[in-house]
């Protein structure tokens, strides 16, 4: 568990080619627009992060053959899927937005959860990071499983709600999974408290002094609002019928 205080990261999932480019658009199966503007939602995140002194951390996803654990390869066979990212080809590049010197860039290797790619979570201790404010693609898939671990470790969870774009699932849905089963909170890049809740300096570890402040407080949805599913940042609480219909 992490101690009361500490710093921000910006979280930025995925955001390479084969997620985001064209082709990933035509294969998206709804609005090909969706995709772009999460893209550039995203480019906004980062460039907010970055002046307001909130550290930025890259996620990557490398799908080579050779990365994939049996199962993997079992489904790609069954679905007739074709790796997605391989090393060293245009579509593994980052997309949109590109990591600058000193921000840190994680690799995931055929996998979706972000922990699961060798030193993150180290990083994130390390740095005093409590609060982990997450961007990029897909929601439903490899930002939701990224978001589920880092709740499950104590961090405090914060979507951009207009910095990501689901590929399976409704995103009111999963937003509303996500806020009911994290604590998720949903707003987005134009949100002054994302970038005001004590960052730390990229560059530079935290002070004991950092480490030691209470956290920002959190406005909590307010128990009169009726639930809104036309606002992605309000929607309306996941129906546990409609959830397991959307995952078969």
């Amino acid at each position: 568990m992490t101690g009361a205080g500490g710093g921000t990261a910006l979280v930025v999932v995925d955001l390479q080619a084969d997620f985001c480019g064209p082709a990933a658009a035509a294969r998206h199966g709804h609005d090909p627009a969706v995709l772009a503007r999460a893209v550039e939602g995203a480019a906004r995140a980062v460039a907010a992060a970055r002046a307001a002194g909130t550290e930025v951390v890259f996620v990557r996803f490398l799908g080579d053959e050779k990365h994939q654990g049996p199962s993997w390869r079992r489904r790609d066979r069954l679905l007739g899927k074709r790796p997605k990212c391989v090393t060293g080809t245009p579509g593994a590049e980052f997309h949109g937005v590109s990591p600058t010197p000193g921000e840190a860039v994680f690799t995931k290797y055929a996998c979706f959860d972000a922990f699961l790619a060798d030193g993150f979570e180290l990083h994130l201790r390390e740095r005093g990071i409590v609060r982990l404010v997450f961007a990029g693609v897909f929601l439903d898939v490899c930002v939701d499983s990224s978001a589920r671990t880092a709740f499950q470790k104590g961090f405090e969870v914060s979507v951009l709600t207009d910095c990501t774009a689901p590929l399976h699932l409704p995103e009111e849905r999963i937003l509303g999974f996500m806020r009911r089963l994290y604590g998720a909170r949903l707003t987005t890049c134009a949100d002054p408290e994302v970038w005001a809740a004590h960052p730390v300096t990229p560059g530079r570890p935290a002070t004991e002094e950092e480490r030691s402040r209470p956290p920002s407080p959190r406005p909590g949805p307010s128990p009169t609002t009726p639930a809104d599913p036309t606002n992605p940042a309000n929607p309306a609480a996941p129906d546990p019928r409609e959830w397991t219909r959307a995952s078969e």
